[in-house]
């Protein structure tokens, strides 16, 4: 029996957190250098949280809207500083984008993206360029517009996602931060990939290892179909 979309969308919170878990360390110490080296701490604790409360919901009576909006609140819960509200507010606008279209298509993959990104500018009320995780997630949407806009498929589409957030998050070594802890450093802060940026490549990584290798039509929007 093929998963439905709910259950996919859980298999990806799952690889997230293994995936955050294991570079975990290596996070931290990105923030010791400009922060106050708890990302990984922080991103682990998040993502650990979400998948507890997955773990207690119906996943065959649900939609995949419900798992972003409940993947929220649990984050949220666990994270109260600043990523939390963050990553809290990129899922709920992610929700809200599923609402339109609760498929995971390609087209629903890619609105997740640019829901995520949009949620976290507004919420973090930054922009490329700034030093923060925004500059793996804004070309990480530019690249999902561009894969959608020539009608790739999605594993083309996931490949230059991941490809593009790569780029920009090794770009932010040579930023002056402009936000958060880091903007104190000041030039300080040139040598150092930001950890939030790099923490994205590891969320985005994941997601493309969930969607690229999930067959186009097999996951249905939830286990009433």
């Amino acid at each position: 029996m093929s998963e439905n979309a709910a259950q996919c969308l859980s298999r990806m919170f799952y690889r997230i957190s293994i995936a955050i878990e294991a570079g975990k360390d290596h996070l931290s110490d990105l923030d010791g250098a400009i922060g106050d080296a708890d990302h990984g701490i922080t991103m682990s604790l998040g993502f650990m949280a979400v998948n507890a409360e997955l773990a207690k919901l119906d996943l065959d009576h649900m939609l995949p809207s419900e798992v972003f909006t409940a993947a929220a609140s649990a984050f949220l819960d666990a994270v109260g500083a600043s990523t939390g509200p963050l990553y809290a507010t990129a899922f709920r606008r992610a929700a809200q984008a599923l609402k339109q279209d609760e498929r995971l298509s390609p087209s629903g993959q890619a609105a997740i993206i640019e829901a995520m990104t949009t949620g976290i500018r507004e919420r973090g009320k930054g922009q490329r360029g700034d030093k923060t995780m925004l500059d793996a997630w804004i070309p990480a949407t530019e690249a999902a517009v561009s894969a959608q806009a020539r009608a790739a498929g999605s594993r083309e589409m996931w490949n230059g996602i991941l490809a593009a957030a790569e780029a920009g998050a090794n770009s932010t070594r040579s930023m002056v931060a402009a936000r958060g802890r880091a903007a104190r450093l000041g030039e300080r802060s040139l040598g150092h990939i930001d950890p939030g940026a790099a923490s994205a490549v590891i969320i985005l990584r994941a997601m493309k290892d969930t969607f690229a290798d999930s067959a186009p039509g097999t996951i249905s929007s939830s286990g009433t179909d």
